[in-house]
């Protein structure tokens, strides 16, 4: 979803959304302004690309996330959410040439805005000829908006000009939103998929009024997962793991009564729920749901949202750091119908 912002005015112009296909579990992350919005030419395993320095600065390994079609993304818990721009290595001296020049023979930003802008940049005030002097002894650092957060109000805060660092030093201190690994952390988390939430049942889809069911959920598929999110060019990375802790039952009706009571079922000896086995009709599951009125010709509609503990541990950090739980749910059509009694 490319991202064009002129920075002489509040504007922001959301383009045509572009398919990215990567067969790789590796991709970049962000748009902004010139070729980072060029998915085509993630670098896989992160190595410099001079030819597109943006499409590759920060890099995704998503081979340990959860896959298939069943997937989804966890959705935090409280307010909290992935920051909605940022700042990193975008364009080598020459880039930047490339993506600013043709703008100011265009006009297309006007000719007072070019005139400043080629001042800044080519002028000397502050810098000369796009610094092509100091070529390979830094990049010139734009901001980026995260696929998740494109639309968000916040990612019109980063305003910033484009600025140059050198290699080895830090971004400049009245840069809040320069990337670092808790914010690698914080996109990695929003990378994060989680298996579906569609729970086993006994009895399986239709069930009788008064009649426990039982709910489990498969523990192979229901494991830790992560991503890792890294900038090769600055030398930092982050990994984010979300595990999951517990599922909460809710049956689609208030003519029901959950097992245990909160409807909150933890996770135990790595599952979640006990499947049913022969001989436990009457035994009360450990998690589960008892309809106390039939669902007449339609059914109930119930939910299983499971709550994913995450933390993150990156570049410079020692320990585990928490982050904001997650949840993925999913419904389930579920038949109640009444016990039929046969009179003698």
């Amino acid at each position: 979803m490319p991202v064009l912002r002129h920075r002489n005015a509040a504007v922001v112009t959301f383009a045509t959304v572009t398919a990215l296909a990567l067969c790789s579990p590796q991709a970049f992350a962000g748009y902004g302004h010139g070729d980072s919005t060029n998915g085509s030419k993630a670098q896989v395993k992160g190595d410099r690309n001079d030819e597109n320095l943006s499409a590759s600065v920060v890099v995704f390994d998503r081979s340990k996330n959860g896959a298939g079609e069943s997937t989804g993304a966890v959705t935090s818990t409280s307010s909290w959410s992935p920051p909605p721009c940022y700042y990193a290595p975008k364009y080598t001296p020459e880039q930047l040439q490339k993506y600013l020049e043709p703008t100011w023979e265009s006009e297309s930003t006007g000719y007072e805005w070019d005139a400043k802008q080629r001042k800044r940049y080519e002028g000397g005030e502050p810098y000369t000829d796009f610094n092509k002097d100091k070529t390979g002894e830094g990049f010139w650092w734009d901001f980026y908006i995260p696929e998740s957060q494109v639309g968000n109000p916040g990612s019109l805060d980063c305003t910033k000009d484009i600025f140059w660092v050198d290699k080895g030093d830090p971004p400049p201190a009245d840069v809040p939103e320069a990337i670092t690994p808790e914010m690698l952390a914080q996109l990695a988390y929003a990378e994060i998929r989680v298996p579906s939430t569609k729970v086993d049942l006994a009895p399986e889809g239709t069930t009788k009024v008064n009649l426990p069911t039982w709910a489990w959920l498969d523990a192979a598929e229901f494991k830790p997962v992560s991503v890792t999110a890294s900038v090769p060019l600055l030398n930092i990375t982050a990994t984010t793991t979300a595990e999951p802790v517990s599922v909460k039952m809710d049956p689609g009706t208030g003519d029901a009564v959950t097992y245990p009571a909160s409807g909150v079922c933890e996770i135990s000896n790595g599952r979640i729920g006990e499947p049913y086995a022969k001989g436990k009709a009457d035994e009360t599951p450990p998690c589960g749901v008892k309809y106390l009125r039939s669902s007449g010709d339609g059914s109930y509609q119930l939910k299983a949202t499971v709550t994913w503990k995450i933390h993150w541990t990156g570049t410079g950090v020692d320990g585990v750091r928490p982050l904001p739980d997650g949840a993925f749910g999913a419904e389930q059509d579920v038949v109640v119908q009444e016990i039929q009694a046969v009179n003698r």
